[in-house]
């Protein structure tokens, strides 16, 4: 029987989960997408990832594959999301091109953390913007985050112990933009937005890269040392890891899309 494969464009709250990936044990958005599938097809699938988001990141819009011999319920969109948790959404669910791969095939993925600039807290941000009560030269941030553009060795914004072996990333797209359309209820304050599309990531290096440019913008590092690290300096040079809850995968980009 010939192979069909599968596109889930899916997004979720990642509050809850372990990570995108599997893990023994864990909550995972993979663990519960396979949940989910083993009922609807009668082969295990073995799903790709574009790219695994830690514990905590949220994905507006992720995309996984995946290939089967079955073809599945008629209006397989429906049966899925009958069948996944609260916090995970699948809203694309489609045959794909013969052999398309979600991570091999993507040419970019774009990411966006968000930053709540205010006095207070607010409820309504908790789970997805960092709390950031000391404010920041957005001239400062605007600068150091357009000196990332072109490609780098980010060496610096990745754990030291670590699979990657290639270190230098592409980036085509770095800027700090001031969030629209907050709704009433959610207090002074404003949510400021790094939005960061290159060819592919490492771990945590979103996160790493936020801490270090928050340090810029409150005069910790100036644009000189900032720049430094991106030429393959060793990662206890770089500032601290940004927490999770702020970040989240806004998209995955294709050739054929």
């Amino acid at each position: 029987m010939t192979l069909t494969t599968f596109r889930l464009d899916h997004s979720y709250d990642g509050t809850e989960f372990s990570g995108w990936a599997a893990q023994p044990g864990e909550r995972t958005v993979q663990g519960e997408l396979t949940r989910s599938l083993d009922k609807l097809f009668p082969d295990a699938p073995q799903l790709t990832v574009a790219g695994r988001t830690d514990a905590g990141v949220h994905a507006w819009n992720q995309v996984a594959s995946f290939s089967t011999e079955g073809s599945g319920p008629e209006d397989l969109l429906h049966a899925i999301n009958g069948t996944t948790p609260r916090d995970l959404t699948v809203h694309r669910a489609a045959v794909a091109a013969p052999g398309f791969d979600a991570r091999r095939d993507a040419v970019s993925r774009t990411y966006c953390y968000r930053v709540l600039v205010s006095p207070a807290p607010s409820p309504l941000e908790l789970r997805y913007a960092l709390h950031w009560p000391y404010g920041f030269d957005l001239a400062l941030l605007g600068r150091a985050a357009e000196s990332l553009l072109g490609q780098h060795d980010f060496t610096a914004f990745t754990p030291t112990q670590t699979d990657h072996v290639r270190f230098e990333r592409a980036v085509s797209r770095c800027e700090w933009v001031v969030a629209q359309n907050r709704g009433p209820g959610q207090g002074p304050g404003e949510v400021h937005e790094l939005w960061i599309e290159a060819d592919s990531f490492m771990r945590s290096m979103v996160r790493v890269l936020v801490g270090t440019l928050l340090e810029v913008g409150c005069r910790r590092r100036d644009q000189a040392d900032f720049e430094a690290l991106l030429e393959g300096a060793p990662r206890e040079q770089a500032g601290e890891t940004a927490p999770a809850h702020g970040l989240h995968l806004a998209s995955v980009s294709y050739r054929s899309d």
